[in-house]
């Protein structure tokens, strides 16, 4: 990783400026969860809960969108803002909510979007993105090889590329990805009615990770024993925090499909190198069991949604005076 590498922002302001503008915000709850705090020998448990954030159904919603708004702000003519990006394209990889991002906020501001998939994306999910005036396209064999496609598309198309991921020479829209990820932490940190011991963040590329953490610091300080649970199949993270540059990692297809990234965000990698206090893996087994028992205490989520708590249910001990804030980040895969 490069030395220099721009990492997180921390401050939300600007973020919260923008979604003052927007009809479809609106908080999302902090859900305290006392029975689950039983459940894993803790003293308290706060749950950020994303299912219903701008109605796409996970924090996503907060990430590609506002980068889109931040460039709309930029080129809006008088009140205009439903054709301020008229003319304009943008287009991803997606292996989940992030296309449904892209989609939503393009078709907001007048821009089109295109969103490749890879041929193990359902059917149902292209679909989702159809219905949000999406173009859909379907290239390569896993998320890597339809990113590959993408950027490809942007560079002969003359299209905005618009990844939720960094790497060395690509950095200013996921961090304005990332950026907006920050409103769902500023919520929770004016919902919360005492400081956590510890923070358990789910993590594929690291976005949303990355985010959590760096507000957590401005916030908290120190504090918080900040916690980042990846799929044992998808180890990006923890091993490029290992090797101490950003390392691209191998293992089969994983049921925590928004987690599953062999190679970690640049951007994230730097500011969790500094952030997080602790980096574990959790089975596949263990995810689709966390994710099924999360159900039981209403907090129905996927086993991508869920990870970081379903580290804590595995056997992640924390000790009896924790107390615990995590992030359900989508709700029940629908596919």
């Amino acid at each position: 990783m490069p030395v220099d590498f721009v990492g997180p922002i921390n401050d939300p302001s600007d973020v919260g400026r923008l979604l003052s503008m927007c009809p479809a915000h609106s908080e999302t709850p902090l859900r305290q969860v006392p029975e689950l705090a039983r459940r894993l020998g803790v003293t308290e448990v706060w749950v950020k809960d994303e299912r219903s954030r701008m109605g796409l159904g996970s924090f996503k919603a907060l990430g590609a969108a506002h980068a889109i708004a931040r460039e709309a702000a930029g080129s809006v003519q008088g009140d205009d803002w439903n054709t301020a990006l008229a003319g304009r394209t943008y287009v991803t990889a997606s292996a989940g909510n992030h296309g449904l991002s892209v989609a939503a906020g393009a078709r907001l501001f007048g821009a089109t979007a295109v969103i490749y998939l890879s041929e193990t994306v359902p059917q149902n999910f292209a679909a989702r993105l159809a219905e949000k005036g999406a173009q859909v396209v379907r290239a390569g064999e896993n998320y890597e090889e339809s990113m590959e496609a993408a950027e490809k598309a942007a560079a002969t198309q003359g299209w905005t590329l618009l990844s939720d991921s960094s790497w060395d020479g690509y950095s200013e829209m996921p961090l304005r990805v990332m950026e907006g990820y920050l409103q769902m932490a500023e919520e929770a940190a004016q919902q919360i009615d005492d400081v956590p011991t510890h923070i358990m963040l789910q993590a594929g590329v690291g976005g949303l990770a990355g985010a959590m953490a760096a507000h957590a610091r401005r916030v908290w300080g120190d504090a918080p024993e900040i916690i980042v649970v990846e799929p044992e199949a998808a180890p990006a993270l923890i091993e490029s925090v290992k090797a101490g540059h950003a390392v691209t990692t191998e293992g089969p297809v994983s049921n925590m499909g928004r987690l599953d990234c062999k190679t970690p965000s640049l951007i994230a990698l730097k500011g969790l190198t500094q952030d997080a206090d602790l980096f574990v893996t959790i089975t596949e087994d263990e995810g689709a069991r966390g994710a099924a028992e999360l159900a039981e205490f209403d907090l129905a989520t996927s086993p991508s949604g869920g990870a970081g708590l379903s580290a804590l249910l595995a056997g992640l001990e924390l000790g009896p005076e924790a107390r615990v804030l995590a992030y359900l980040s989508e709700g029940p895969a629908d596919d």
